[in-house]
């Protein structure tokens, strides 16, 4: 029997440039949005230029819900729901 691999609901940034961050955040969005519904959270600490980039270059325009929490404004939400 095969192992179905067990996706992580969350990728922390911390320590990552904003190329390689951003090439990840898009990686990990493809790969979940072909297994179906998920929610995601992005840990981006405080960064808010690193956010910014995040909605400008991947999440405007997309399939995907989004919102920073009040409770942690260096996250960001991404839900998405395949109908």
């Amino acid at each position: 029997m095969a192992k179905k691999k067990i996706l992580s609901d969350e990728i922390d940034l911390h320590g990552l440039r904003h190329k390689p961050a951003l090439e990840l955040v898009r990686k990990t969005l493809e790969d979940r949005e072909a297994s179906g519904s998920f929610s995601l959270t992005i840990i981006t600490g405080n960064s808010s230029v690193l956010q910014e980039r995040i909605f400008t270059e991947i999440l405007d325009d997309s399939p995907y819900d989004y919102y920073i929490p009040s409770w942690n404004l260096g996250q960001i939400i991404v839900a998405y729901q395949q109908w």
